[in-house]
């Protein structure tokens, strides 16, 4: 009711389906007035700043608080817990309706009205400061759909699905989704297979089908029915086609990329040197230092600056070597990235991309959701993208220097990977 209250689910499609909000609530007689203030600045919905309402889970993504809250409400009314939902004319899932059908569809139909450099997904961002964040700021113009709303969309989904089977309460379900009752390293949290649970949920076809839906009930809806006057049934059709597909290509298929400024990453050194993609080779290797894999995101960050660290004050490096590094909490973290030459396997530096997995894999593998991560999301789509060829030569660091990395066991598996020579 809060978040309602204050702007969130303000579209005409989300208060289709969970109706009109109360008014402006009052100051609940549980919360201090810090506690009130910082609620109203979080759940104070305002398009035109969308950096505003998103937080930084314990994963380590930026979620938008809107989108999950509506889902959350979605599915506990739909679970028998407070108003039922409304039947939509036209039929449209009302969950996947007020998390993200709804912002994708106008989202696609806005960027196809207006120039040819408008995008309709994205940016990202970066925070101030990992440790203590305060401020969130967009890498770019914002389209209706930046990152932040995107994955509180997945989540909201998500957890609204599973409120939808029947309640429980909704701390515990946020502490136990985001890992925050986990324990830093007893694995990871569930948070980290949202790509993965949302596509079971909302497949491309699916999402296709639900945009095209949605953007049909918004013909019949003020304002939105101007927005639609003049777009016949096929183009509705093919924008979401294209919503569902460029969704499900960013957002969905492939890994997430933790990018340098979440981890707290220090300046590169120096003028880095471009690389000419697509390579043809991918170096693997294991990062010895730290031993252990790390299975939080705040773990995992204190990893990359420790390495970086290294890298930088101790071998002279103008960076952390890796172009990426594989963490055991489901993300992929940026190193050198996909354009800048690293510094992992002397000689063969512009001719590959250097992967590191976090941990000592002389005797034990990494677990199988890491190994599945690099071998069957992160490979597939750098050839997707154009990053490396589909001939592309896996090979293990070892083969290429004097080292025992990737460490015996590592080397072994990797021998069965495509790719491998």
């Amino acid at each position: 009711a809060l978040g309602r209250g204050l702007g969130v689910c303000s579209t005409p499609g989300c208060r289709a389906v969970l109706g009109e909000p109360l008014g402006t609530p009052e100051r609940p007689p549980a919360l201090t007035p810090g506690q009130w203030q910082l609620l109203t600045e979080l759940l104070h919905h305002d398009p035109a700043t969308p950096e505003l309402g998103a937080v930084l889970a314990p994963d380590g993504s930026t979620v938008a608080l809107g989108p999950v809250l509506a889902g959350i409400e979605a599915g506990l009314r739909s679970g028998g817990f407070g108003r039922p939902l409304p039947t939509l004319d036209p039929p449209a899932d009302p969950l996947l309706a007020v998390t993200i059908t709804e912002a994708l569809g106008t989202s696609f139909l806005l960027a196809q009205g207006g120039d040819h450099n408008a995008t309709a997904l994205g940016p990202g961002g970066c925070w101030d400061d990992v440790e203590n964040p305060q401020n969130y700021t967009l890498r770019g113009p914002p389209s209706p759909v930046p990152d932040p709303v995107a994955i509180g969309a997945m989540d909201g989904a998500v957890l609204g699905a599973r409120l939808a089977r029947g309640p429980l309460p909704v701390a515990e379900l946020l502490r136990g989704y985001y890992g925050t009752v986990n324990g830093s390293e007893a694995g990871r949290p569930p948070s980290s297979y949202r790509r993965r649970n949302f596509g079971a949920l909302a497949g491309q076809g699916r999402l296709e089908k639900e945009v095209a839906a949605v953007l049909e009930l918004l013909r019949t809806l003020s304002p939105t029915s101007g927005l639609l006057r003049d777009v016949g049934t096929q183009e509705v059709a093919a924008v979401a086609q294209r919503a569902a597909r460029e969704f499900s290509a960013n957002y969905v298929e492939c890994p997430a990329i933790t990018p340098r400024c979440l981890w707290g990453a220090r300046p590169y050194r120096g003028t880095p040197a471009l690389l000419q993609p697509p390579l043809g080779s991918v170096f693997l290797h294991h990062t010895l230092e730290p031993s252990r894999p790390c299975q939080s995101f705040s773990a995992c960050a204190h990893a990359m600056r420790d390495m970086q660290r290294f890298h930088q004050d101790t071998r002279g490096w103008d960076d952390i070597g890796y172009s990426f590094v594989v963490g055991s909490d489901g993300y992929l973290y940026e190193g050198r990235g996909w354009h800048w030459v690293g510094a992992h396997t002397k000689g063969y530096n512009t001719q590959g991309f250097g992967i590191g997995i976090v941990g000592d894999f002389t005797a034990t593998l990494p677990d199988p959701d890491t190994l599945a991560l690099v071998r069957d999301e992160l490979l597939p789509c750098a050839i997707r993208f154009g990053h490396i060829r589909p001939d592309f030569i896996l090979r293990g660091h070892r083969q290429l220097g004097h080292t025992d990395c990737p460490g015996n066991a590592l080397f072994q598996e990797i021998q069965s990977w495509p790719g491998f020579q």
